[in-house]
């Protein structure tokens, strides 16, 4: 993956919230496809191995949410966390996580993630297939920032975490910031 390289065309299966289904599952299917998240809009994304697993539930997705605003100054119109995780427990993780300014982008069949050259084997931990854990700053369906952890491997026996860190995006955003106003 690298700089200027326009989004895999993806259509990804969601359930959203929709009360006129009433009872206690209102919820229905809705397709979403690559453009439906970032045509005309600046974002960023970041992808990791698992909904509910311990980086991602400690650091990585509350660092995203509780920064927004940070992200929002330097142009970030959503930020985007996908997973190679189904609909529901994509949407389970987000409620527990109490997200409102970061979204869940299901990827449970790993198309969008293969796509994207970031499918990779967690066998050694029972988890199938999964992403490897990166970052990016996109617009308008192009990559303009890139992060991606070190030692992208099939059953890595770590899960490196850091490049792709809230922290990290965000001192891209200001340096790119600063470097557009020179």
């Amino acid at each position: 993956m690298q700089v200027g390289y326009t989004l895999p065309k993806v259509t990804f299966h969601t359930r959203v919230r929709d009360e006129s289904i009433g009872g206690s599952n209102p919820f229905r299917w809705q397709d979403m496809s690559t453009d439906d998240y970032f045509a005309g809009k600046r974002v960023v994304l970041f992808s990791l191995p698992g909904a509910f697993t311990p980086t991602c539930s400690t650091y990585q997705l509350p660092g995203f949410e509780n920064g927004f605003a940070d992200f929002a100054t330097f142009g970030v119109d959503e930020i985007y966390c996908m997973s190679v995780n189904d609909s529901f427990v994509m949407n389970k993780w987000a409620q527990g996580q109490e997200l409102a300014n970061v979204k869940v982008i299901p990827d449970g069949s790993g198309e969008f993630t293969r796509r994207m050259g970031m499918l990779v084997r967690k066998d050694n931990l029972g988890f199938g297939l999964r992403s490897w854990r990166y970052a990016a700053v996109i617009r308008d369906g192009v990559v303009e920032g890139w992060f991606e952890e070190p030692g992208i491997a099939d059953n890595h026996g770590e899960d490196p975490y850091g490049v792709s860190s809230p922290e990290t995006v965000l001192a891209w955003l200001k340096q790119d910031a600063a470097s557009a106003a020179a």
